[in-house]
């Protein structure tokens, strides 16, 4: 299970330094899932980023995919990433520091962008959607910006594909349930596309990933959010969220733990 939060680690603003690490710590292991190495590289090769274009990573977290970004546009282009949470800003310009980035970082929300109409060729927006109450007004705001013939890619969860085993089915029922009324937009995943075309883009390909965590160990950072927040909301008891964690652990140790969530993926470009 991937996704800014649980997959994008719940990606709201906060600016504690405890929070952000939380998070930080999320997106990292994430960062290194094969489906969402898998389902990255796919976008990646479809949006075909060119040297000299000028690309924005929309909800950029730590910034990994506008750093990547920043590779492909450079020497004469520019990749800035949009992070409303001051936290994880500061962890991104951090990194992208230590790694000799040229890429930047602006705080911004995806309803209202920071960047004049018709500006951007590229526009990267991984797992952010599913955390909006607005989010046709996120993609018309990406069509706005947008140069004509630009590029989007959206990359979003679809949390009613969680998989979760093994477990007691009322307990993993409720942690499910948690990731489900966690995100604004829960199904968001399904929706890429209708959006997209909504907004006037034109599909170009379509993808999607299930992300499995490794069967031999237990995502802890994530599988504790979920289960403190299925806590939280009265869906589990402690008792409950205990034996789960102590079935995922005994599971893990004999290679036979399950765990997963789809990802989906839509490329489109605004007509010229």
């Amino acid at each position: 299970m991937g996704d800014t939060r649980p997959t994008s680690a719940f990606h709201a603003p906060n600016s504690t330094a405890e929070s952000a690490a939380r998070l930080a710590a999320v997106l990292d292991a994430q960062d290194v899932n094969d489906g969402v190495r898998r389902l990255r590289a796919w976008a990646h090769a479809a949006l075909a980023v060119r040297p000299g274009e000028r690309a924005i990573d929309i909800g950029s977290g730590t910034g990994s995919q506008t750093r990547h970004l920043a590779a492909a546009v450079a020497p004469q282009g520019e990749a800035t990433g949009i992070e409303p949470n001051p936290g994880l800003r500061a962890v991104a310009e951090q990194r992208a520091a230590g790694a000799g980035s040229a890429a930047r970082f602006v705080n911004g929300d995806a309803l209202t962008l920071p960047v004049p109409d018709s500006s951007v060729d590229v526009v990267w927006c991984e797992r952010v959607l599913q955390h909006l109450l607005e989010p046709e007004k996120a993609v018309d705001e990406i069509a706005r910006v947008l140069r004509p013939g630009g590029r989007v890619a959206l990359l979003d969860t679809d949390w009613a594909t969680t998989i979760l085993h093994p477990g007691d089915p009322e307990t993993v029922a409720g942690l499910t349930s948690g990731a489900l009324s966690a995100a604004a937009d829960p199904y968001s995943g399904r929706k890429l596309v209708g959006r997209l075309t909504a907004a006037g883009l034109v599909i170009d390909d379509r993808g999607s990933q299930a992300l499995l965590q490794d069967h031999t160990s237990v995502a802890w950072p994530l599988i504790r959010m979920l289960g403190e927040s299925a806590v939280r909301r009265d869906l589990i008891t402690e008792t409950q969220r205990d034996r789960l964690y102590a079935d995922l652990t005994q599971a893990a140790a004999h290679g036979a733990l399950h765990m997963s969530v789809t990802i989906f993926g839509a490329v489109a470009h605004r007509p010229r």
